[in-house]
């Protein structure tokens, strides 16, 4: 009976290893989350166990490379003075991944995906771009980018600490989920939600991102219990469905840069 592959974290690698696995492949994951409470149910590290996790069952799949997680990531305005969030700036975020790519690519790696757990896009596009016009191949995804339409799996739309975040949890970290305290939660928007897409909602015509504008109020001031949705509806069963379909996809995404850009080929960025 053959063993379980083992996930490839660079933490736990030696050098020498790592110089000669970029030789045979030269794609890197940078799992990234966000330190941000998750409600009264779930710890303030949801975001990077959910991107570690699936990560982690990612490399075991296809023996790609993972970047060690930087566990704190940036947060739109209305996250700053919630407790239990440690933000970065956008421009430390930046930075942090910059640094990490380029130091990555001395080692020999030439292919880069930025796999988020956190809505953070005002900082992983914009690193993204920065790191194009110094040639480097960067894909930034968030896993809600694979789950249109995740009302095939959930019974309401992916907000925050709610059915989706806390399926997953439960699938990936249950120990450390208390779902007698799972809520319901939320705000109200300042435009009509007709507006504004949800994470992992199929996008209408006159819909904007959320990230795309300041529609919401301060957390601090409006979130009675950090949650937007209804965890209550959390089922490990479904967090199975969603991390698995994340899973296939990303694969299927690093087998198609494989076949299109060999190890030691660069993609034409530059």
């Amino acid at each position: 009976m053959s063993a379980e592959p083992k996930a490839l974290w660079w933490q736990n690698l030696t050098a020498r290893y790592i110089q000669e696995h970029a030789k045979k492949d030269d794609i890197a994951i940078l799992p990234i989350g966000a330190i941000e409470q998750h409600g009264p149910h779930c710890p303030c590290g949801d975001d990077d166990f959910n991107a570690i996790g699936m990560c982690e069952l990612i490399s075991k799949k296809t023996g790609v490379m993972l970047l060690p997680c930087p566990m704190y990531g940036s947060h739109p305005y209305h996250h700053w003075y919630m407790p239990g969030n440690i933000p970065l700036s956008y421009e430390t975020h930046i930075g942090l991944i910059t640094d990490i790519v380029r130091g990555a690519a001395v080692s020999g790696f030439n292919k880069f995906i930025i796999f988020s757990a956190h809505g953070q896009v005002s900082s992983t596009i914009v690193a993204v771009h920065k790191l194009g016009l110094e040639g480097y191949f960067t894909l930034s995804l968030h896993w809600y980018d694979f789950l249109r339409d995740d009302r095939e799996v959930l019974d309401t739309w992916m907000w925050h600490a709610d059915e989706a975040e806390t399926s997953v949890a439960l699938y990936l970290f249950p120990e450390l989920v208390d779902m007698s305290k799972a809520e319901k939660g939320g705000g109200e928007p300042l435009v009509d939600r007709r507006f504004i897409i949800a994470p992992g909602m199929r996008p209408q015509p006159g819909m904007m991102y959320h990230f795309e504008g300041t529609f919401a109020r301060p957390e601090y001031k409006e979130l009675t219990n950090g949650i937007i949705g209804d965890a209550t509806k959390a089922t490990r069963e479904k967090g199975e469905k969603i991390v698995t379909r994340v899973v296939d996809y990303v694969a299927e995404l690093i087998e198609n840069i494989r076949q299109r850009y060999p190890a030691g080929v660069k993609p034409p960025v530059k």
